[in-house]
């Protein structure tokens, strides 16, 4: 008998390993993970739609208008009309919080060594080289059927 392979299940279990190294530095800074993944996102591409934040934070897109509505509260991001099609809005980070962003980034740049460092350099890198190709294989897959 061949046992069922459960991969969602092993990334989600290894994913939560993993950000049991990042959540207290979150909450330092009264973040949620899709919070941090939006501010990140931003801090890294400076202006973005939400359709593009849902895409590249990996949130559905009911959820990002509440999260965006909540951090524009918070003074986190600030929305700014399209300057090419009005109807559009653009997102961006507060003045100033990209201070914020790189001292987590820093923060979180420790923690990452420190379970680096734990688990072991090549393993962790062996594990994102594997995911990296898998992402692009899809990637090529999409472009050669649309």
């Amino acid at each position: 008998m061949t046992t069922q392979k459960n991969i969602p299940l092993l990334l989600m279990r290894v994913r939560e390993l993993m950000m049991r190294n990042f959540r207290p530095i979150l909450n330092e800074w009264n973040l949620t993970e899709q919070q941090w993944r939006i501010l990140r996102a931003l801090y890294e591409t400076k202006t973005l739609e939400p359709r593009e934040l849902c895409e590249i934070c990996c949130i559905l897109s009911p959820s990002m208008a509440g999260i965006l509505k909540r951090m524009e509260e918070l003074e986190l991001i600030i929305k700014v009309p399209s300057k090419t099609d009005k109807r559009r809005v653009l997102v961006e980070l507060s003045p100033g919080v990209d201070v914020m962003v790189r001292k987590i980034l820093e923060a979180n740049m420790k923690a990452y060594d420190a379970f680096a460092a734990q688990i072991g350099e090549n393993l962790l890198s062996n594990i994102e080289e594997n995911l990296v190709q898998v992402l692009e294989k899809n990637a090529e897959l999409e472009k050669s059927a649309g």
